[in-house]
């Protein structure tokens, strides 16, 4: 964090209205898993089991790369409302304010879209075709766009609470890029709704997994169980990444930028 706030003013963090977007991610372990940290798996190409980091990003369009903001591990059985919201309100005071968050579908919650609207915080969430959205969608035109609104009830400890959220379906919608029709569902609580781009809104999240592909050129591998010890590498991957984006992106690759920092750190280590 103390990076970011650094390396932002390059981009006057502080004194932009930011979108973000959160995403998980794992590592592979090949070891014994055990305790809370490592999620298991199903033992193929030898992968035991997985650490999973939550990540949160910046992808709006007037920054030319997804900047990783904060990265938490997360233990299997965590609450991702409290998690995400916690990561929310250490971001907040480096940025002038949150215009939007993207989630994808893994992210479709009662409970998260619940507290993110208590909180005051816009998200646009991809919505998964359950039986109630292919429904909907089933009694649209081609090409038709409309939204409606959704009332829900959330059981917690033993309490019943009462949320709503709008959801936002496109019926065939033809995508350039892939030259195919495809039905869009999303949930959202912003005040205002543009349907004719809320599909480009959303698409600002596939950021994150370019990200999450150019990281891996600096994974750092490890053997180790402690959750310490993978979550600060995986950290660090993430800062060698920040420092590349902000300040040597427009003149070398990222591999590059790795081989460069390599050779500088080994010729100041023969000189020590």
């Amino acid at each position: 964090l103390e990076t970011v706030k650094i390396l932002g003013t390059k981009f006057w963090l502080q004194e932009k209205e930011v979108v973000l977007a959160f995403d998980y991610t794992d590592e592979d372990f090949y070891g014994d898993p055990q305790g809370f940290w490592i999620h298991g798996w199903t033992g193929e190409h030898g992968i035991s089991g997985k650490f999973k980091f939550l990540t949160c990003s910046i992808v709006s369009s007037d920054i030319p790369q997804k900047i990783p903001l904060i990265s938490v591990p997360v233990r299997m059985g965590h609450n991702m409302a409290y998690t995400v919201t916690w990561c929310l309100t250490v971001i907040e005071p480096i940025v002038k304010s949150i215009s939007l968050i993207l989630f994808d579908r893994g992210f479709y919650s009662k409970e998260l879209m619940l507290t993110l609207s208590n909180s005051k915080y816009p998200y646009l969430i991809f919505v998964p075709k359950n039986p109630k959205i292919r429904k909907e969608l089933a009694q649209m035109e081609e090409a038709e766009k409309k939204t409606m609104q959704y009332k829900f009830k959330l059981n917690i400890n033993k309490t019943v609470l009462k949320g709503e959220t709008t959801l936002a379906l496109l019926k065939q919608i033809f995508d350039k890029q892939s030259d195919k029709s495809y039905d869009w569902a999303f949930a959202t609580n912003q005040s205002t709704i543009d349907l004719d781009h809320i599909i480009a809104s959303y698409k600002r999240r596939w950021r994150i997994e370019t990200g999450f592909r150019i990281q891996d050129e600096a994974r750092i591998k490890s053997k180790s169980t402690d959750v310490n010890v993978r979550f600060f590498y995986f950290a660090y991957e993430q800062v060698l990444q920040l420092l590349w984006i902000i300040l040597y992106k427009e003149e070398e690759s990222f591999k590059v930028f790795m081989i460069d920092m390599y050779e500088e750190c080994l010729k100041r280590y023969k000189n020590v």
